[in-house]
């Protein structure tokens, strides 16, 4: 009986190892640097944020949170709710509407499905300035321009939702499964209700995410269909700000304050989602 020895992996050189490490440290600092300054700057007064060092705190956070609320009675906050609207009846839709396309796509078998899918790919590829202006002329001839669903329509369909669940419904839905719902009797819907969409979960909030994302920082599509600041988002309002702010510098410490609070729903949505995926992950392997 003959042994054999295992080599070990050849490990690469350190200073090859340092350069990806290098390159992720540029990466993130340059990510955080703008992150750093907006958080720094919003706890200066108008006077602070011209006058002491870029990466100096000061003292005014506090009258910064009160005064933009105070603006215009509140229309920051009517602002985020706007956001907060768009981006959570778009994302919910949008990831309704990529959950059945792209389940259909992955189970079902129909003559040019592979054009669909090539269509989509394409609207994958394609920049959404492109789309925006004949968005705009469309649901202008139907008189819908300047209102809550002028926004909300445009976002629905989403060709990457769509493919991301396709490809995720053919990894985790066995057409085994599917194939034995049918055999005890259940309709397609109950099938796709009950069977497929609990295993789809973990993608689907995958999509949910990307979406809310989107569309909370979304401003070439309310900028070109909204006319009536009271239904601006906030990135939109808060440019409006910034374009008042070169009359009135004293504006830009509301702008850099509501910039800050405007983040602050991206980072709890983010922190829900993400312990989401832990608690489902571990789901699944006490399941299997």
């Amino acid at each position: 009986m003959t042994t054999q020895l295992v080599r070990p992996l050849p490990t690469a050189p350190r200073r090859f190892v340092l350069v990806p490490t290098a390159a992720l440290l540029l990466g993130a600092l340059y990510c955080l640097l703008p992150v750093a300054w907006v958080l720094v700057a919003s706890t200066k007064s108008g006077s602070e944020l011209f006058s002491t060092f870029t990466f100096l705190p000061g003292t005014g956070f506090a009258d910064n949170v009160s005064e933009l609320s105070a603006y215009r009675d509140g229309v920051y906050w009517k602002w985020m709710a706007n956001s907060a609207f768009y981006a959570g009846a778009g994302a919910l839709l949008s990831t309704a509407v990529s959950a059945i396309s792209g389940y259909a796509l992955a189970v079902y078998r129909f003559r040019g499905k592979e054009s669909v899918f090539n269509i989509l790919l394409a609207g994958v590829l394609m920049p959404p300035v492109i789309l925006a202006v004949p968005q705009y002329l469309l649901l202008a001839k139907a008189d819908m321009t300047d209102s809550y669903l002028s926004v909300l329509l445009p976002v629905i369909l989403s060709p990457y939702g769509v493919y991301l669940a396709r490809i995720y419904a053919a990894a985790a839905v066995p057409g085994d499964v599917i194939e034995a719902g049918r055999m005890d009797g259940g309709s397609e819907w109950r099938i796709f209700r009950t069977i497929a969409l609990p295993m789809m979960l973990p993608g689907l909030v995958t999509v949910f995410l990307f979406q809310f994302v989107a569309i909370w920082n979304n401003f070439l599509l309310p900028y070109i269909m909204l006319g009536d600041d009271e239904k601006f988002p906030v990135t939109l309002g808060l440019y409006t700000l910034l374009q008042q702010g070169s009359t009135t510098p004293a504006l830009y410490t509301l702008v850099i304050t509501g910039a800050l609070l405007a983040i602050v729903p991206l980072i709890a949505l983010f922190l829900v989602i993400q312990r989401f995926w832990s608690l489902d992950l571990l789901s699944g392997a006490v399941k299997s």
